[in-house]
């Protein structure tokens, strides 16, 4: 059974997030041994500065190292990365699945994430065009994996 960890920046703080992530983070477990680890976000000044902001990418890209199994498959979530369907997505998953035990997906801040945790990314990934707030990425991504596991299943779930 595949290992899937989601590394997140900042916590989940409208009630209905954190009653949709509970929700698909317990269907997840049909399919692999889920973890969700949330990471404290940098604090920034109101207007930061570039400086300002990649010091505090390069601080919650430590975090986010130390929570990396060491042979982990990685899927760095970035406005630049792929867009792929939920077919797509599910073969990914299972063709990682044949090489390692541990995939993580990684949510960062508002301000995205690092170029060292992109660098380490075996895969970028794009969900949309369209921008989301990185609370409800969360949600979004944690449905797209659960659909992918649904499709390598057969279930009815996806149509």
């Amino acid at each position: 059974m595949l290992n899937v960890k989601f590394i997140t920046l900042g916590t989940l703080k409208e009630g209905y997030l954190r009653e949709a992530a509970a929700e698909y983070e317990k269907r997840l477990g049909g399919f692999c041994r889920f973890e969700m680890v949330q990471l404290k976000e940098e604090r920034l000044s109101d207007q930061p500065s570039g400086s300002e902001i990649k010091s505090a990418l390069d601080k919650e890209s430590a975090k986010i190292f130390a929570e990396i199994p060491s042979r982990a498959y990685v899927v760095a979530m970035c406005v630049e990365g792929k867009q792929c369907s939920s077919e797509e997505l599910a073969e990914k998953l299972d063709e990682v699945s044949q090489r390692t035990s541990d995939v993580c997906f990684i949510i960062g801040s508002s301000f995205g994430l690092s170029d060292a945790v992109k660098q380490r990314a075996d895969m970028r990934l794009s969900v949309s065009k369209l921008t989301f707030p990185h609370q409800l990425m969360r949600v979004i991504l944690l449905e797209a994996v659960y659909r992918a596991f649904n499709i390598q299943k057969g279930t009815k779930y996806h149509k």
